[in-house]
């Protein structure tokens, strides 16, 4: 008798699973797991991507706005009958959605092992200068319900940082079967050099890559920026990342025509090869409120880039104050600047910095370790 070693994952962004996904699904090819990749959004070219990898895509429906019971409720019964269909030995989730309802899914299922991977606690976890909106705070809430009847469900929860349990299990008084801490999701490190700095004398260049989102820190960095242009106007700002128009948080266009005009940031558009850009950076900066573990950082830090980023959960995981960069509080554009500052006046410390991030990136970043560890824990 043939043994089953059919293996479900489930994400939502097809791109997901061949973005950050790959290594990992190539072990288990590799270990003769047929792997099935569950995802909600997604495009036909896709969907063939996702077989060049080997997988077998499965497109189901999502409630994405994850208010309406109904639609929810239909949408997970849908789900477990095709992860019923397929019927594998484990069913892995990650992403919030996923991880309630892909749950619950393949409990009713009857699918011997169910895990689930929390990359970040998201939005409705992330503190605001101004406090949480009425609307945030209501999916909040319904948002931790339906935790605590999922989560309970799990045989095995992973979080990439230390601080998230704490936030959310603890918290709100959450039971699991077990616990994990992955640290970062990693990355192929062969595809990320080591690229020391061509010249440190001025300017000095100072990129954000990120959705230009205020919970990223778009607003303090350009704010930081504008600070330290006062005393340095040579000093240069680059930013990398799309406007999120649905997102109330988000950098208007208007603002961002301003500050292009005005060149108080670079700002070249969406770019393919975010590698060259960090390369030809000096220090890389993400003002953050909350992560689960950065990766825009984690490729900085490969390429042998010093960071400065905020004293918040898993933002904190990529920095070793004074050492490979600097911690500052967060919604501070003047520490920010400060240390902005810091790297301008002793521009031997980038490289001295970036070479401490270099190694703390292959010590905690490298794919091929994390994912690994990742399936030890998944008993793969």
């Amino acid at each position: 008798m043939k043994k089953n070693k059919k293996i479900v994952i489930i994400g939502t962004v097809a791109s997901s699973f061949y973005g950050f996904r790959a290594e990992l699904i190539e072990l288990l090819l590799h270990k003769g797991y047929q792997v099935y990749a569950f995802t909600s959004e997604y495009t036909k070219s896709d969907l063939k991507q996702l077989e060049s990898l080997g997988v077998v895509p499965v497109t189901y429906r999502s409630n994405r706005g994850g208010l309406n019971p109904l639609k929810d409720i239909k949408a997970t019964y849908l789900l477990s009958k095709k992860i019923a269909e397929i019927d594998p030995i484990m069913v892995f989730s990650y992403f919030s959605k996923p991880v309630i309802f892909g749950t619950i899914a393949a409990k009713l299922a009857k699918v011997p092992q169910v895990v689930g991977m929390l990359e970040g606690l998201g939005y409705t976890f992330t503190e605001q200068p101004e406090g949480l909106s009425k609307r945030t705070k209501l999916i909040k809430n319904i948002q931790v319900i339906l935790y605590k009847l999922a989560l309970p469900q799990l045989d095995k929860l992973i979080f990439l940082n230390p601080d998230d349990p704490k936030d959310l299990l603890e918290k709100y008084s959450i039971t699991v079967k077990e616990v994990q801490i992955l640290g970062g999701i990693g990355l192929d490190l062969a595809k990320y050099e080591y690229r020391p700095v061509e010249k440190t004398e001025s300017p000095i260049n100072f990129l954000f890559i990120g959705r230009l989102l205020k919970e990223k820190g778009i607003h303090n960095f350009v704010s930081a920026a504008k600070i330290v242009k006062t005393t340095y106007p040579e000093s240069e700002f680059t930013v990398l990342g799309r406007i999120d128009t649905s997102n109330p948080g988000a950098l208007q266009q208007s603002e961002l025509d301003e500050l292009i005009s005005t060149e108080l940031i670079n700002y070249p558009g969406h770019v393919n090869n975010v590698k060259e850009w960090i390369a030809k950076s000096h220090v890389f900066v993400l003002p953050s409120y909350r992560e689960g573990v950065p990766r825009s950082t984690q490729e900085a830090m490969a390429i042998g880039r010093p960071v400065i980023t905020t004293d918040v959960p898993g933002c904190r995981e990529t920095v070793i104050d004074g050492v490979n960069g600097f911690l500052v509080e967060k919604w501070q554009p003047q520490a920010l600047a400060e240390k902005m500052i810091y790297f301008i006046e002793h521009p031997e410390q980038i490289e001295r910095m970036g070479l401490e991030s270099y190694q703390m990136a292959q010590e905690k970043f490298d794919a091929n370790i994390v994912n690994k560890r990742l399936l030890d824990i998944l008993g793969l």
